[in-house]
C-alpha cells in the first residue's frame, strides 16, 4: 500500500514556488511601471469574464454567503480596482523635489506571501494578485483548503493571461496541495519578503513569528453607534444591508448595535420594518446553543447562512421575512457568545443613555474581540464625529455609511481593499486599506546643497577631527559660568549679612 504524505509534499511544493517566485522578481525588477499597468489591466480583463462563475463556484466550494454577493465583490476588484490604480506610481522615480533637491524612487519590496480566506476567496486572491503585479512583486498565495478549487481556477486563468504579456513564470504561483505545513513553509522560506494574512487569524500567531514584515486583515465584526442626531431611517437601512451583504461573512460588517437611549424606540420600529427580529430569552439561548461548540470556537458551519436558516437549525420560528437576529444586551462579557466574531446575520443590540456612554461602550466593544477593525457611527453632529474619531482604538472610523462596503472602498474614498489592516496587539505593520504602497520601499535620493566648509564653518578643526565647540557657543558657555560665579558671590554676600545679624 502506497501513502503520501501530504505535508511533505505540500512543503516541497512551498520551496520550489519559492524558488521560481525569487527568480522571477529579477526580470520583473526590469519592467517599467507602465508595463506592469497592462499586465494589471490584462488579468483583471481575464477575471471579469468569468466572475459570475467564480462567484457561484464560490458559494458552492465553501458553502458560505450568497454567489450573488460574491459576484458583486468580484466586479468590485475587476472594474473599480483598476481605474484607482491607474493613477498610482508604485516603482521608478515617483517624485521630485526641485526645491528640495530630493528624488523618491519606489522599489519593490521582494517575494509576497498571501493567505487568503474562505469567506471571500475569489476577490481576495484576485486583489492580492494585482496589488503585488501593480507593485512589481511576485506573490506565491496559500488558497484555504475549504476554496482550494476555486482559488486555483482563477488563478490558473490569471496565470495563462499574465503569461501573454511577458510576466515571467513563477511571478504568480499557489499552493496545489494545501496544508497547514505548507503554508508555514511559504511563510519563513529565506525568499519571502512579506506576508499579507486576510482573515486566516488561526496562522497568525505562527506567521507573525516568521521575522518578516507582516500585514494581518484581523478579526472584525465591529460596532455601530445611531447617535440622537443621526438620520435614523438611513442609518438602520445602511446597517441592515451591510450585515446581510453575503450572510454576514465580511469580517468588516456591523455585529453591535449601539444606540442613543433618546432615539431608541424609533430604531427600534425602523429595525422591525427593516425585517430585524427580536429574540426572546428563551430564542437567545437556544440561538447560543447553535453558535458556539463546547470549546468556546463559532461553528463554522453556521458562518454565511441566512438569518432564517439560523433560527430554524436553532429550533424556534422566524417569519420568512427575517434579516437580521438581534439580541438584546446590557453588558459586555467574555463569555457572552455575541462578544466573539459572528460571521452571521446574528446583532447585539445595546442603548446607552448618551453619546459619552456609547463611546465607552464602543471602546469596550472593540478591545473585547473586534482587533480595533472597524467602527461605524451614523450622526449629523460633526464634533461628536470628531470625537469618536479621536478617541477610539481603531484602525478605520466610517461615518453615514454600511460597514461593509464603505470600509473596502464602494461607498467611501477609501482605497479599495479586500485587506483591511487593524491594529491587533502583536501583529501586522498597517492599519491602512492595504494599497500597492504597502508592497514597495522609498529609495530616497539627495543632491548636495551646501559645501563642506559652508557646514564646518562654526567648528574649529583638530588634529582629531572637528571637535571643538563653535566660539559661539564656546561664548555662552563663559557667559553661563560668569552667571553662576555671579549669583555665588550674591548668596555668600546674604550668608555674611545673615552672619552679623545674628551676631
Amino acid at each position: 500500500m502506497s501513502f503520501v504524505d501530504k505535508d511533505l509534499l505540500s512543503i516541497q511544493e512551498a520551496r520550489i514556488l519559492m524558488e521560481n517566485a525569487r527568480d522571477a522578481r529579477n526580470t520583473m525588477l526590469t519592467f517599467p511601471q507602465e508595463r506592469l499597468d497592462l499586465i494589471v489591466d490584462a488579468l483583471a480583463a481575464s477575471a471579469k469574464e468569468m466572475a459570475e462563475e467564480l462567484a457561484v463556484m464560490s458559494a458552492d466550494e465553501t458553502g458560505y454567503g450568497r454567489f450573488q454577493d460574491k459576484y458583486v465583490k468580484n466586479r468590485f476588484v475587476c472594474d473599480y480596482l483598476p481605474e484607482r490604480l491607474k493613477s498610482m506610481s508604485c516603482v521608478g522615480f515617483l517624485n521630485e523635489n526641485t526645491e528640495l533637491k530630493t528624488i523618491d524612487v519606489g522599489v519593490p519590496v521582494g517575494v509576497l506571501v498571501a493567505l487568503t480566506p474562505s469567506v471571500s476567496p475569489v476577490s481576495t486572491a484576485l486583489y492580492n494578485v494585482l496589488m503585488a503585479v501593480k507593485s512589481g512583486n511576485p506573490i506565491v498565495i496559500a488558497p484555504h483548503e475549504r476554496a482550494g478549487k476555486v482559488t486555483g481556477k482563477l488563478l490558473d486563468r490569471l496565470l495563462e493571461a499574465g503569461k501573454c504579456y511577458g510576466l515571467p513564470d513563477g511571478a504568480i504561483g499557489y499552493l496545489k496541495t494545501v496544508t497547514r505545513a505548507g503554508a508555514l513553509e511559504l511563510c519563513h522560506h529565506p525568499a519571502t519578503a512579506m506576508i499579507v494574512n486576510t482573515g486566516v487569524p488561526e496562522l497568525n500567531r505562527e506567521a507573525s513569528r516568521s521575522g518578516k514584515p507582516y500585514i494581518y486583515g484581523g478579526t472584525g465584526n465591529g460596532p455601530v453607534f445611531i447617535e440622537r442626531t443621526a438620520d435614523v431611517g438611513q442609518a438602520v437601512e445602511d446597517i441592515i444591508a451591510s450585515r446581510t451583504f453575503d450572510y454576514g461573512i465580511v469580517s468588516a460588517a456591523e455585529q453591535y448595535m449601539v444606540v442613543d437611549s433618546l432615539i431608541a424606540a424609533e430604531v427600534k420600529s425602523e429595525m422591525l420594518r427593516n425585517g430585524a427580529y427580536f429574540m426572546n430569552e428563551e430564542e437567545e439561548k437556544q440561538l447560543i446553543d447553535l453558535l458556539t461548540l463546547t470549546s468556546g470556537k463559532t461553528d463554522t458551519e453556521i458562518m454565511g447562512r441566512p438569518a432564517e436558516e439560523l433560527a430554524k437549525r436553532a429550533g424556534f420560528t422566524v417569519p420568512k421575512t427575517t434579516t437580521v437576529l438581534v439580541s438584546e444586551q446590557k453588558y459586555i462579557s467574555d463569555r457572552n457568545p455575541f462578544a466573539k466574531e459572528l460571521l452571521c446575520p446574528v446583532l447585539a443590540y445595546y442603548i446607552e443613555d448618551d453619546w459619552m456612554h456609547a463611546c465607552e461602550k464602543c471602546m469596550c466593544l472593540l478591545v473585547n474581540e473586534s482587533h480595533g477593525h472597524t467602527l461605524v457611527i451614523h450622526s449629523r453632529d460633526e464634533e461628536v464625529i470628531r470625537q469618536f474619531a479621536l478617541k477610539k482604538p481603531v484602525g478605520r472610523v466610517l461615518v453615514n455609511t454600511p460597514a461593509t462596503l464603505g470600509s473596502m472602498g464602494a461607498t467611501t474614498n477609501l482605497f479599495p481593499a479586500m485587506t483591511l489592516g487593524s491594529i491587533t496587539a502583536g501583529a501586522g505593520i498597517t492599519a491602512d486599506n492595504v494599497s500597492p504602497m504597502n508592497f514597495i520601499y522609498i529609495r530616497k535620493v539627495g543632491y548636495g546643497v551646501r559645501g563642506v566648509e559652508e557646514f564646518l564653518g562654526p567648528f574649529e578643526k583638530t588634529s582629531s577631527g572637528y571637535e571643538k565647540a563653535p566660539e559661539t557657543i564656546r561664548n555662552h558657555a563663559l557667559e553661563k559660568n560668569k552667571g553662576m560665579e555671579d549669583a555665588r558671590d550674591f548668596l555668600k554676600q546674604i550668608l555674611q549679612a545673615l552672619s552679623k545679624e545674628l551676631d
